[in-house]
């Protein structure tokens, strides 16, 4: 992949699916190029399972966007999520040397807003800056320049296990591939689906998966809260293979097909066909039946996540309503049991604001690839928060070193 091309690619590392998307920069507009996806087999609720069937379904997804983009790429920025991922909220504090505040000293207040205790097994993945106070002045975006004795800021900070994330690099490096930066999933999928003004408001983006359902809240166009749930669109597959006794594969295409979230919704004389497992023929069951399968499951998992909400204190944040994207937000009626619980206004995220391909890559499941793109284009240049600027592995032996130093 030549960088002079302005060319940034996404892979999205799911647990059903890992997808390759290409984005070409033509000064402030993104298009897209070339889109390349292959089902998953070496992930279990974002995690790496299996290291040699992660590898091969990277290549195929890869080779797929290379051939329809007609370029070679050697570098992406690759999303992370799993059970795993914690967030939290952290502040600093220094005091003004200057008559104004310059960029060193806003360098020096996130260092030590992120001056907290990280076990050693686990890895920052983003530090992102929500406001500075300035003299007890809040909501500031950019200090620099200002008048001031005292700066104050507040931060999110995102972690993960180390050995996960060095997992990801590990498979895209055998696959071929430097990976420029890892980001984590939903705020990935936040900068292809969410307006401005959602961001400004306030609104939950929640990116329902295969493995993993995440939430990300935003307010005044800064992330406030981020989770991760390992329950995701496999946990629907799997009731359903119970369920109906069917095969897991097709477990997936009857929900694909005909699944739907609110049972009272279904006719009672709609019915599906289900292939049985081994030589069993083929039966005919009531759609309802699927229904009742799959609404207590989406009930568990956003009830889960409306708990997580009141728990951090941001159920009054999400001023604009929420976003449900990912492969599980095509689910018939999603909207209205998401509604019904959460008690706030619904919609399904799509990719917004690129060109290309954009009848391909409308589709919630796209959103996540989308939006590592847009996250790459507007973090090229940037080198003020990147952590991947050497191997992982390589951090984590110079950690060590200096803490045996301090021991020693």
């Amino acid at each position: 992949m030549q960088r002079d091309k302005e060319i940034v690619v996404g892979l999205d590392i799911g647990t059903t699916k890992i997808c390759a998307v290409v984005g070409e920069i033509q000064g402030k507009e993104i298009h897209v190029v070339g889109i390349g996806s292959h089902p998953s087999v070496g992930l279990r609720k974002g995690v790496v399972v299996n290291i040699e069937s992660t590898v091969e379904s990277i290549k195929k997804a890869i080779e797929e966007a290379e051939l329809m983009a007609g370029c070679e790429i050697s570098s992406v920025y690759a999303g992370i999520a799993g059970g795993h991922i914690t967030g939290f909220n952290s502040r600093g504090i220094i005091a003004v040397k200057g008559p104004e505040i310059t960029q060193g000293d806003v360098d020096r207040v996130v260092e030590a807003a992120r001056a907290v205790a990280i076990p050693m097994d686990r890895e920052v993945i983003h530090v992102i800056p929500q406001e500075f106070i300035v003299d007890d002045q809040d909501g500031i975006q950019n200090p620099v320049g200002m008048s001031g004795v005292r700066l104050e800021t507040k931060i999110h900070i995102v972690t993960g296990a180390v050995t996960s994330a060095h997992n990801i690099v590990k498979c895209a490096n055998r696959a071929g591939l430097d990976v420029c930066d890892i980001v984590l999933e939903p705020l990935a999928s936040g900068e292809a689906v969410l307006t401005d003004e959602e961001k400004d408001l306030g609104a939950a983006l929640l990116d329902a998966g295969g493995g993993t359902t995440d939430l990300a809240v935003f307010k005044d166009r800064n992330v406030k809260h981020t989770f991760v749930l390992a329950l995701g669109g496999s946990n629907v597959t799997n009731d359903i293979a119970v369920g109906l006794r069917a095969p897991l594969a097709e477990a997936e295409k009857i929900k694909l097909k005909y699944g739907v979230c609110v049972a009272k919704n279904v006719k009672s004389d709609e019915m599906i066909e289900v292939r049985g497992t081994g030589t069993h023929s083929p039966k005919k069951l009531p759609r309802q039946i699927l229904a009742e399968i799959i609404e207590p499951r989406m009930e568990e998992i956003f009830n889960i996540v409306k708990r997580e909400l009141y728990r951090a204190e941001m159920e009054n944040t999400i001023t604009s309503g929420m976003v449900i994207t990912g492969g599980t937000a095509l689910l018939e009626d999603v909207v209205e049991i998401a509604e019904s619980i959460f008690n706030v206004p619904v919609r399904v995220g799509r990719p917004e604001g690129i060109g290309g391909l954009t009848d391909v890559v409308n589709n919630p499941m796209y959103a996540t690839g989308v939006g590592l793109v847009k996250y790459g284009a507007r973090n090229t240049s940037r080198k003020k928060f990147r952590i991947r600027d050497q191997n992982i592995f390589n951090r984590i032996m110079d950690r060590m070193r200096r803490w045996f130093k301090e021991v020693v």
